[in-house]
């Protein structure tokens, strides 16, 4: 087969290097890719948006799959695109998609259809919007109605940290037209979960689960991010946790889609919030998440072409899907500043000695026949072991290996797996 991936980050990486895994698979090309996806498949100068070209390159190209990773152009309708053109590809469409383009839609969905989250209301007015935050209790969640990279939510523990995200939001639009409308949403108090599933309709096949880190200090300190580190399995929660989510969550939100006339097909991923009263529900994304993908898919023993080819022709119930006993944990090395302003271009030294760890890279570009760094999230260096402790050792020797000017990176992903 001939795999066209859509994207350039870590997730697309690890993506590639599990579609690479498979006999089936004969040459990958991601458009535009990166530095790293440039070492397993053959980059593409296209943009993920330039929907013409992409498909004109697939026809040209005899390419048999395509299998987009980021969420703007799902959002957008890369896959409506693609199937106007008769080629087999691998994600939601644009009706779909939007349980993650629109926050509003989805918590408006989960109301209807009394799927377990967090109370909230939405404004599209700042002024309506300012009175109702003013009367509510603290901390509060202020979060984008549209995709923002990862950084439309804000955790509000003080009431002028609380205006200012709002502002921020709708009034200085640091997330553009995706702070045009708002989600003001309740607490809620507990440990994060994000249970990744294949899905196909009303078909569920649930991913082994993982626990990202958002903040960008340890301790879960300072902004949100796209994402600091993960790890998989998670050790120190109950397997009925689990099973709970997956049923009271999951499946009746692929029901609920195709109730709506908007059936999912690809992978559904569900950012949880295990409180006291039992799993809720943060957000819904339309895709891979990342670094969850750099995780999940070292630890997939199944084909993943197999799971892929069996979802778009309406058998994903019909297909095993098994999982590692090795634990995995992704150490996300990042640029100085992020996720605010950072520089880029600065040389990477030691990819070379990261010895039998897993390196995906995120944001790297060559420039002089070097690489460098070329976005917030530089790297997802992954380790993998009989157990979380050992997976991370191997994790932080090899990160610890790794330099670039400003380097940063959190000290304490899957602590809390250790306790």
């Amino acid at each position: 087969m001939r795999i066209l991936v859509i994207g350039r980050g870590g997730r697309e990486h690890a993506i590639i290097w599990a579609l690479k895994r498979s006999e089936k698979v004969k040459q990958v090309y991601c458009a535009p890719g990166n530095a790293g996806t440039a070492l397993l498949a053959e980059n593409v100068a296209i943009g993920e948006f330039e929907f013409d070209q992409l498909v004109q390159f697939a026809l040209d190209n005899a390419i048999d799959l395509v299998v987009v990773g980021p969420d703007d152009p799902l959002a957008a309708g890369i896959v409506d695109a693609f199937e106007a053109a008769n080629i087999p590809v691998y994600g939601p469409r644009k009706n779909a998609a939007e349980i993650e383009g629109s926050k509003i839609f989805m918590k408006n969905l989960l109301k209807k259809y009394g799927i377990p989250t967090a109370r909230y209301e939405t404004f599209s007015d700042y002024e309506t919007a300012l009175a109702y935050l003013r009367g509510q209790p603290l901390p509060i969640v202020i979060k984008a109605d549209g995709l923002a990279a990862g950084k439309g939510v804000t955790v509000c523990f003080t009431r002028e940290q609380a205006e200012q995200a709002l502002a921020d939001a709708m009034v200085n639009k640091s997330f553009g037209a995706a702070g045009d409308k708002v989600v003001i949403e309740e607490y809620l108090e507990g440990q994060e979960m994000s249970i990744l599933a294949f899905v196909d309709g009303e078909t569920v096949r649930p991913m082994s689960p993982a626990q990202d880190h958002k903040p960008v200090f340890d301790g879960d300190k300072g902004p949100n991010t796209g994402g600091m580190g993960t790890y998989s399995p998670l050790p120190h929660i109950p397997q009925s946790i689990v099973d709970d989510a997956i049923e009271n969550i999951i499946k009746p939100t692929a029901r609920a889609m195709v109730a709506e006339g908007r059936p999912f097909r690809g992978v559904l991923f569900a950012g949880l919030m295990i409180t006291k009263d039992g799993p809720k529900t943060i957000e819904f994304n339309a895709r891979f998440g990342d670094p969850e993908a750099q995780v999940v898919l070292p630890r997939l023993k199944t084909d993943l072409v197999d799971i892929i080819l069996a979802s778009l022709n309406g058998r994903l119930n019909e297909i095993d899907i098994a999982w590692s006993d090795e634990a995995a944990v992704c150490v996300i090395l990042a640029s100085e500043g992020y996720p605010g302003s950072y520089a880029k271009g600065l040389p990477i030294e030691g990819l070379d000695r990261a010895g039998d760890a897993l390196v995906f890279h995120a944001g790297t570009a060559v420039k002089d026949g070097r690489i460098v760094t070329n976005g917030g999230r530089v790297l997802g260096v992954v380790g993998l072991g009989g157990d979380i402790a050992a997976a991370r050792d191997k994790a932080y020797e090899a990160a610890n290996r790794i330099a670039f000017e400003g380097k940063m990176n959190r000290t304490d992903i899957a602590a809390k797996a250790l306790v």
